[in-house]
C-alpha cells in the first residue's frame, strides 16, 4: 500500500495496522514475547486479573452480548493468528455472573472471501428465522462481513442451535448490503411493540445512524436515519440503542442512543459519546438539538482587518493577512466568525510558520477562542527551529553511495541509501545532506535488516533521524530502529506514520563501554510498511527534536503554560485556557504550524477575555466514560429483569497496537451497570460496576477513618493496603486543598498513578504521567478529567485497580475514567494525598481481589 495519508478512523479495514500515529522510544529493555505455542501462565507482567483477555492473540470490540439459558455471552473481534489487529473472526466467552469468565473455541472465523467485524446477537425465541425450533429457538448472530475482494461492508447472519457452541454462517448472506466500505456494527434487538427485530447500524463517516426493521432477521426496511450530531471529529461505529427509566421511575422512560467515536472522543482517541431521546417506533430524536452560545467577553482579536494588526507573522504558512475563509488548495472552512480568520494553509501544507499577539496583561480567567485545522499537539521538549545536529562522532551519515561494513537482509533496503524521495512515496524531509535510509522499495511491499557493524557505547546518548511508519520493536511486524548489546535488544524507536524525519535519542549512559550494534528492521507490509532513517551520531548532548506542532499556545515568562490543537478538520471549534494562575502577568499568544505533513496547518479566530470557559463540541457532548480506554461500548440483550448491562473495549486505537503485552493485547472492561439520572437537573447517563464483582473481594477490607491530610501525600492503611488488583472505596470530606485523591500503584522510580478531585474546576482526574511505561506512545501519557460536583460537601470514589488499569467512577456513578497502566510490578503503594490545603478523608476501605480464574 502507498504511503497515502492514512486516516486513523480506517482501524477495521485492511488498513488498520497504519493507523497508529505516534513515536514510541523504549528506555528500558522490551519485555520478551512468550512463544506462540507457549500456554499462557495468565501470571505475565500486565495480564489483568478480573477483566477478561483471551489466552493470546489480539481482541478489540465486544460483540454479540447476550443471555441465554443462565449463561451470559461475550464474543469479540479477534485475530486467532497474532497479537495485532488482523484475521478479524469472533472470538467467544461465556460467564453466569458476569465476573467468572470462560474462553470458549472461536465461534465466527474469517476466510478466504470474508472477515467478521463487529456485530450483535439475539435469541430468536419465535424462530422467526427457521434456523431451529421454538422449543429449541437458535442465538443468532448479526455481523459486518468485510467483503476482502471489493472492501464492501455488509450485514450478514450467522446461527446456533447448541448454546452458541457452533454456528453455520447463513447462505444467503448477505441480508443487508447497500454497497458501501462504512456501513457496520449492526445492533438488533426485538422490539415488542411493532413485534419486528430493530437494527441499528453505522453509517460511519457519514457520522449517521440507521435504524431497519424486519420480522425474520433477513429481509429489513429502513425506517429512518439520525446525524450527523454532538461530537463527529472521527468515524461512528458499534452503535447501541435501549430504553431505561430515569431516577428509576418505569413510567417515565428515556432512550439511549450510544455512538462510539474514532478519534475525536473526550480524552483525545476513541471514546463513547451517547444521546439520550426518545424512539417512536421509527425515529430517534435527541433531546439536545446541539445549540450553543459562548460566555460573553472582550474580543481582542477577531482577525477581521486587512492585516494582523500589531500581531507578527513569520514564515508564510499565514500568508499577508487573514483569509476569509478556505484558501486555495483547502477545503472548505467553516465554524469561523464574521468574515476573517487565521488560516496557515497559505501554500499547503508544506508551508510553516508563527503568528504571534504583542504581550498584554492578563486580566480576565479565561481566553476563549475557536481552533480547528491538523491535530498535531505541541510536545515539550521539542524546539522550533532546526539547529546544527549534536557534536559527537557521526556514526554512519549514508552519505558515501553506499551501504560500507553494514550488513542488509531482504529487499527493503536495496543496494545503496536512497536519495530522497523514493517513487509513489510522498515527499520525505528533514534528512540531511544527500542520501538516507528509506525502505519504501517497491512500496510497502517489501522487508527486510540493516545491521550495523559492532561498536563500543562511549558517549551519553545515540541520537539519530527517523521517520516513516509506527510499528514498534514489540509490534509483531515492526518498523523499528534498535540497539542491540549481546545480541538483545535493548533501545528502539519507530517513526510517527510521516515522511517528515525528526530527531530521536536514546540514554545509554549504564551501557557505557559495553559493545554493540545497530539493527534497522522493516518487517511490515500494510500501510506505513516502511522506515526512514540518517545521520547516527554518538554524543554527550541529547538531540532535541523539532517541533512538528500545529497548534495555539499561551506564553508566560517565556514559556509555553497553555496548548491547544485542531481535530483534523476544517471546522472551527471553542476552546478556552484557564488563565486564573496568570492574572497580572505578562502574555503572549502564538498560532504554530511547525507541520508539513497531512493536515499540517492550523485554523484561528475570535480570540475572547471572558470570565467563564467556553465549551467544545467534544466537551458539550455526553460520554459514558472520560479516560482514554473505553472504546466500542455495547450492551446485553435479553437480561433478566430487564437491567442494562454495558461493557468496553479496554483500549485505544491511537495506541492500540503498541501497548506493552504478550501474548495478548487488550482487555475488556468490568461490565457496568447502566442508569439515567437526573444531574444537576439534566438527565445523565451513569455506570457502576456490577454488584457480583464483589465477589472477588477477600474477606477482610483494610479501613481508615477520619484521616485528615495536609499539603501531604501519605501511605493509607499501612502495608496491607498494598498491592497490584485492588476495590477501594473513598468518601473525602471537603476543606479549602485545591487537589486531593488517592495515588495508587505508587512505587521506586516516582511512579504513581494520580487518582484526584479537583476544587478549582470541579472534575473528576486521572494522571498516568507517570504510571510506568508511558513511553511506546507520545498519547499514551496525561491527565484525563470528567466534571464532577461534590455533594453536600463531600466526594465519593470507588477505584478498580488491575495490573495494567484503573477504572475510577465518581459520585454515584455520573462520572467514569477508565485508562491502562503499565507499572513495574514492585510499584503497589496507595496513598492519600492533598495539594495547596487540606481535606478529611472521612473513610476508606480497600478491598484486595482475587483473580476470575480462582
Amino acid at each position: 500500500m502507498s504511503p497515502v495519508r492514512v486516516f486513523r478512523h480506517a482501524h477495521r479495514r485492511l488498513i488498520a495496522a497504519a493507523t497508529v500515529t505516534v513515536c514510541a522510544l523504549s528506555a528500558a529493555p522490551l519485555a520478551p514475547h512468550a512463544a506462540a505455542s507457549d500456554a499462557p501462565s495468565y501470571s505475565e507482567t500486565y495480564r489483568p486479573q478480573f477483566h477478561f483477555t483471551p489466552q493470546k492473540n489480539w481482541m478489540n470490540d465486544p460483540n454479540g452480548l447476550v443471555y441465554f439459558k443462565g449463561e451470559y455471552h461475550l464474543f469479540y473481534q479477534y485475530n486467532p493468528n497474532g497479537n495485532s489487529w488482523g484475521d478479524m473472526s469472533w472470538g467467544h466467552a461465556v460467564s453466569t455472573d458476569l465476573v467468572h469468565w470462560k474462553q470458549l473455541p472461536l465461534a465466527l472465523s474469517y476466510d478466504d472471501k470474508e472477515m467478521v467485524f463487529s456485530g450483535s446477537a439475539v435469541v430468536d425465541r419465535d424462530n422467526t428465522t427457521g434456523f431451529g425450533t421454538k422449543q429449541n429457538p437458535p442465538m443468532v448472530a448479526i455481523y459486518t462481513s468485510l467483503d476482502k475482494a471489493t472492501g464492501v461492508q455488509a450485514q450478514a447472519l450467522a446461527y446456533s442451535t447448541d448454546r452458541g457452541r457452533t454456528w453455520t454462517k447463513y447462505r444467503g448472506n448477505p441480508v443487508l448490503d447497500i454497497g458501501s466500505k462504512e456501513f457496520r456494527d449492526p445492533k438488533v434487538q426485538w422490539y415488542a411493540p411493532t413485534k419486528s427485530w430493530l437494527m441499528t447500524v453505522s453509517l460511519s463517516t457519514e457520522h449517521k445512524v440507521r435504524f431497519y426493521s424486519s420480522k425474520n432477521l433477513k429481509d429489513w426496511n429502513l425506517l429512518s436515519e439520525f446525524g450527523p450530531a454532538g461530537a463527529t471529529g472521527g468515524v461512528w461505529e458499534c452503535p447501541d440503542l435501549f430504553p431505561l427509566p430515569v431516577d428509576g421511575d418505569k413510567k417515565r422512560t428515556k432512550w439511549v442512543l450510544v455512538v462510539n467515536l474514532n478519534p475525536g472522543g473526550i480524552a483525545g482517541g476513541s471514546g463513547a459519546q451517547y444521546f439520550v431521546g426518545d424512539f417512536d417506533g421509527k425515529k430517534f430524536t435527541a433531546e439536545d438539538t446541539g445549540s450553543y452560545t459562548p460566555p460573553p467577553g472582550t474580543v481582542r482579536q477577531d482577525f477581521e482587518g486587512t492585516g494582523f494588526g500589531a500581531w507578527t507573522a513569520s514564515g508564510t504558512a499565514f500568508g499577508d493577512g487573514p483569509a476569509a475563509g478556505a484558501v486555495d488548495g483547502q477545503s472548505a472552512v467553516t465554524g469561523f466568525d464574521g468574515a476573517g480568520l487565521a488560516n496557515s494553509f497559505h501554500g499547503g501544507d508544506r508551508t510553516t510558520g508563527i503568528l504571534t499577539s504583542p504581550q498584554f496583561t492578563v486580566d480576565s480567567d479565561y481566553l476563549n477562542f475557536k481552533v480547528g485545522g491538523g491535530r498535531h499537539p505541541r510536545r515539550d521538549g521539542t524546539v522550533l527551529e532546526q539547529g546544527d545536529p549534536p557534536t559527537g562522532t557521526v556514526f554512519a551519515d549514508f552519505e558515501g553511495g553506499s551501504y560500507g561494513d553494514w550488513t542488509t537482509t531482504g529487499d527493503a533496503f536495496g543496494p545503496a541509501p536512497a536519495t530522497g524521495t523514493l517513487p509513489d512515496q510522498q515527499e520525505v524531509s528533514g534528512y540531511l545532506g544527500g542520501g538516507l535510509v528509506n525502505t519504501f522499495r517497491d512500496g510497502d511491499s517489501t522487508t527486510g535488516t540493516l545491521t550495523s557493524p559492532e561498536f563500543t557505547l562511549d558517549k551519553d546518548y545515540v541520537n539519530f533521524l527517523v521517520g516513516g511508519g509506527n510499528h514498534p520493536a514489540g509490534h509483531e511486524n515492526p518498523t523499528a530502529v534498535e540497539l542491540l548489546v549481546d545480541g538483545q535488544v535493548v533501545r528502539s524507536a519507530t517513526g510517527k506514520d510521516t515522511e517528515a524525519l525528526n530527531w530521536a535519542s536514546w540514554d545509554v549512559k549504564d551501557l557505557d563501554g559495553k559493545k554493540a550494534q545497530i539493527r534497522i528492521v522493516d518487517d511490515n507490509t500494510g500501510g506505513w510498511g516502511h522506515l526512514n532513517v540518517d545521520h547516527i551520531v554518538l554524543s554527550d548532548t541529547k538531540a532535541q527534536p523539532v517541533s512538528q506542532e500545529t497548534s495555539v499556545n499561551l506564553i508566560v515568562d517565556g514559556k509555553v503554560v497553555r496548548t491547544a490543537t485542531g481535530s483534523d478538520n476544517e471546522t472551527l471549534d471553542w476552546a478556552a485556557f484557564d488563565l486564573r494562575p496568570y492574572v497580572g502577568k505578562q502574555a503572549q499568544i502564538q498560532i504554530v504550524d511547525m507541520n508539513t505533513a497531512g493536515m499540517g496547518h492550523i485554523l484561528a479566530d475570535q480570540f475572547t477575555a471572558a470570565a467563564e470557559p467556553a465549551k467544545s463540541i467534544v466537551q458539550r457532548a455526553n460520554w459514558a466514560d472520560y479516560g482514554k480506554d473505553y472504546y466500542a461500548a455495547v450492551s446485553w440483550e435479553n437480561v433478566p429483569g430487564d437491567k442494562r448491562y454495558m461493557i468496553g473495549w479496554m483500549n485505544d486505537w491511537e495506541y492500540g497496537g503498541a501497548i506493552p503485552t504478550s501474548p495478548w493485547r487488550s482487555a475488556q472492561s468490568v461490565p457496568r451497570q447502566m442508569a439515567l439520572r437526573t444531574v444537576d437537573g439534566r438527565i445523565r447517563l451513569t455506570s457502576e460496576p456490577v454488584d457480583s464483582l464483589t465477589s472477588l473481594r477477600q474477606k477482610t477490607a483494610v479501613t481508615a477513618t477520619g484521616v485528615p491530610v495536609k499539603d501531604i501525600s501519605q501511605p493509607l492503611g499501612g502495608p496491607a493496603a498494598t498491592g497490584k488488583a485492588l476495590d477501594i472505596e473513598a468518601t473525602f470530606s471537603l476543606k479549602d486543598a485545591d487537589r486531593f485523591g488517592l495515588k495508587v500503584r505508587t512505587g521506586a522510580g516516582g511512579e504513581e498513578t494520580v487518582i484526584g478531585y479537583d476544587t478549582t474546576t470541579q472534575e473528576l482526574y486521572v494522571d498516568r504521567t507517570r504510571s510506568g511505561a508511558v513511553d511506546f506512545s507520545d498519547a499514551f501519557p496525561g491527565v484525563q478529567r470528567a466534571p464532577l460536583k461534590a455533594k453536600n460537601g463531600k466526594v465519593k470514589l470507588r477505584v478498580l485497580v488491575d495490573w495494567s488499569s484503573v477504572e475510577v467512577f465518581g459520585g454515584s456513578g455520573e462520572a467514569a475514567i477508565t485508562d491502562q497502566i503499565f507499572p513495574n510490578p514492585d510499584s503497589q503503594g496507595v496513598q492519600v494525598f492533598a495539594e495547596n490545603g487540606s481535606v478529611t478523608l472521612d473513610q476508606a476501605r480497600v478491598w484486595h481481589l482475587n483473580s476470575y480464574r480462582d
